[in-house]
């Protein structure tokens, strides 16, 4: 069985035991995820209904695509800049196409093990879906603080990063 899924803005044909390369998607390397947007789906040549239809994939790594190099250039003006890029991307291997009702039935059977062992209270600073630390709210508080001490330089008149004042020409004197 096949489907067409669509993920990041950009589609791919899928099939169990595929291994896809799409745009950036939250998790770390083992985790599993579904992809909802089925936008076809098939047996050969005969096609299926895609209603309730999902994709279960599993994250295989997190990495870096190649380099793309950025180059600008005005002639007869010195101006030249050079820029790096590398695009974050996910391995997917996709584990299973099917309803949502089959892969509901199997899963609370391999979850319900897991569930049983871990601790029954979670940290405020886990995301209850990963059971990982959730760095939003370290970014903010991290961005706060880097705030704060610019906020301060403007408000006290510091002049170190000031721009220098412009130098005005005066008109040659006529005759």
């Amino acid at each position: 069985m096949f489907a067409v899924v669509r993920t990041g803005g950009k589609q791919y044909r899928v099939a169990a035991g595929d291994k896809i390369v799409v745009e950036k998607l939250d998790g770390n390397a083992g985790d599993r995820i579904t992809l909802g947007d089925i936008l076809l789906a098939g047996d050969g040549s005969d096609l299926k209904s895609t209603d309730g239809l999902t994709v279960a994939a599993e994250i295989v790594a997190q990495a870096k695509g190649d380099k793309v190099t950025v180059f600008k250039k005005r002639r007869r003006h010195n101006y030249r800049r050079k820029k790096g890029h590398r695009q974050q991307h996910t391995i997917l291997k996709i584990v299973a196409i099917g309803d949502q009702k089959e892969q509901k039935k199997s899963a609370p059977k391999a979850e319900a093990q897991p569930k049983a062992a871990a601790p029954a209270k979670a940290s405020p600073t886990t995301d209850k879906a990963t059971e990982n630390p959730a760095p939003k709210d370290q970014k903010a508080a991290g961005a706060e603080k880097a705030a704060k001490p610019a906020k301060a330089k403007a408000e006290s008149g510091s002049t170190e990063n000031a721009a220098p004042a412009k130098a005005t020409k005066k008109a040659p004197k006529a005759k």
